[in-house]
């Protein structure tokens, strides 16, 4: 049986308690435990698939399809577990399948009840994402905020399964907030204090606590903390703010978390080291040695985790490139020619995700013509991929009203149209093209340099497909197919002969990148919008991580 870790997160939410769990995964892999992570979400949708981003961010999508929750790119970025749809459950899930077996008559007529009925069927699921693996610790993250009345159930399941398992197979993790005051000029532990409390009135003791701060947590308030909260002095874990999420494994290990989580748990704690992640992850991310800047052109950019993977794709294509990567996050419902000269500016590349809907598709179009007359390194993902077919239909094949029957159901030239297999499709959610399919490359291509492989597998998300009777005419225009699917049916990638770099693709590479392996794809975009800018045709300016959510 494997140990479990159940991390919950008090106070405040957007604490990080993905990225608390994902470092912690990272952190027992180099001990040579095989891990697993999970996210317990207590949203009754079935899954985020129908969600605004805006509600909820990014959709990350799983190798078998599922739509999931964005930690989960956290899990699979910093360590090397494969995510699957078991690794995600939300209370929709859990509630659909207990009315199932209810209408069934499976429970011999018993009154369904949040206990036991929802409680086991959350424990099952917990026993379900190891099952038929190898796995020596799992770690479950429980969302929302403790004290919220929808994570209630996930919390008890919680509790019934440490007493089932036993307290040397399973702790709790509890991810805090100490403030820092700036008028007293102190930091205060009574917020974390009434959290641990709501978690103990609850039945749950937590073993450890990772304390959020702004300032440096002294050994007088770890001991006040561990005293009031009745953990360990040793299991106060301090999570000062850093300059880059990567350096979040190497604190943790500083305050030797691993062994704390090993005592507990009565593992061995064999010697580990996060020397590779700090030398080819967080020195490179910290200083590197240019800087180049990037606009990404979409329509959910007021939200930072629309697009997380994206962004931090591109930060991983910077630390393989030894530069910092400057985001000019672009609203495409603001792009206009009149603006196009200011707006992209001191930018050396241009990159359009993917996303849903008319709104914003001409402020697009109007990026992805930008890129290609001015011979500005372009990278299309899913929706990015059709907007660069539409804009070449309609300004280099000349071809007036060319546009996605998704926008447009009467164009005359629908060079992107709805997959065979989802015409009559009436659910929206989990009903695309989802998970990893096959692709075939082309040599001789931009992509082809990129991945050195002629056969890949990429992670697709969409309904929409390029209409495949246009094919000839755009090669005739210059358009290169340079990916296919394996029977050479669905275009997977287009790219242009006569640009230095134009590339889009139809699937979603930003979810098989890591920090310490970029993808090829995001590598070698951030690696020709470096030498754009080498070349002296723009010079960006110094600045931060990020910028002006509008241009």
């Amino acid at each position: 049986m494997p140990k479990y870790i159940f991390i919950t997160g008090g106070v405040v939410s957007s604490l990080g308690k993905g990225i608390a769990c994902a470092s912690i995964g990272r952190i027992l892999e180099t001990i040579g435990l095989k891990v697993t992570l999970q996210k317990l979400d207590p949203y009754i949708n079935v899954d985020p698939g129908t969600m605004n981003p805006y509600q909820h961010g990014e959709v990350y999508v799983t190798d078998d399809g599922a739509e999931t929750d964005l930690d989960l790119g956290h899990y699979e970025r910093y360590t090397q577990t494969v995510a699957t749809r078991a690794n995600n459950v939300t209370t929709g899930q859990i509630y659909n399948e207990v009315i199932s077996k209810e209408r069934k008559g499976e429970f011999l007529g018993s009154t369904v009840q949040v206990v036991p009925h929802i409680t086991d069927a959350i424990k099952e699921r917990i026993r379900a994402v190891s099952r038929g693996k190898r796995v020596d610790v799992v770690l479950s993250e429980i969302g929302g905020t403790v004290g919220d009345i929808e994570s209630l159930p996930f919390l008890e399941a919680a509790r019934q399964f440490r007493h089932e398992v036993g307290r040397e197979n399973c702790i709790f993790v509890h991810l805090t907030l100490v403030p820092y005051i700036k008028a007293a000029a102190e930091l205060k532990t009574k917020p974390t204090q009434h959290s641990v409390g709501t978690l103990r009135e609850i039945g749950i003791q937590p073993d450890i606590l990772v304390c959020r701060t702004e300032k440096k947590i002294s050994k007088a308030i770890k001991q006040k903390i561990a005293l009031f909260c009745n953990v360990d002095e040793n299991a106060v874990i301090e999570a000062r703010d850093v300059k880059s999420i990567y350096e979040v494994p190497i604190r943790f290990k500083e305050q030797k978390i691993d062994e704390v989580i090993c005592r507990f748990l009565k593992i061995e704690c064999r010697s580990g080291s996060l020397h590779l992640w700090k030398k080819e992850v967080v020195d490179k991310a910290l200083n590197p040695k240019k800087t180049v800047r990037i606009a990404i052109v979409g329509k959910y950019i007021d939200l930072q985790d629309a697009y997380k993977s994206i962004y931090e794709s591109l930060h991983h294509a910077g630390i393989a490139n030894d530069s910092a990567v400057v985001f000019k996050k672009v609203n495409s419902e603001h792009i206009t020619k009149a603006k196009e000269d200011r707006i992209f500016k001191g930018v050396s590349g241009i990159l359009v995700p993917g996303g849903f809907g008319m709104r914003g598709i001409e402020g697009k179009l109007e990026a992805i013509e930008y890129a290609r007359t001015h011979k500005i390194p372009f990278f299309g993902i899913c929706l990015g991929m059709q907007c660069a077919a539409i804009e070449f239909a309609r300004n280099v094949l000349e071809w007036k009203g060319a546009n996605s029957s998704e926008f447009n159901k009467k164009t005359p030239y629908p060079v992107i149209n709805l997959l065979e297999e989802q015409e009559g499709v009436e659910n929206l959610g989990g009903t695309m093209r989802l998970g990893a399919f096959p692709c075939h490359v082309k040599k001789n291509t931009q992509a082809y340099e990129a991945y050195k492989s002629q056969e890949i597998s990429e992670r697709h998300r969409h309904r929409y497909e390029f209409n495949n009777k246009y094919r000839e005419d755009f090669q005739k225009g210059g358009m290169k197919f340079s990916g296919l699917s394996p029977n050479g049916k669905l275009v997977e990638m287009i790219e242009l002969e006569d640009h230095p770099w134009f590339l889009a693709v139809q699937y979603h590479p930003e979810f098989k990148s890591k920090p310490d392996k970029a993808h090829p794809l995001f590598r070698e975009f951030v690696s020709a919008a470096i030498r754009y800018q080498e070349n002296g045709v723009t010079h960006p300016e110094n600045g931060t991580a990020e910028e002006g959510k509008n241009p």
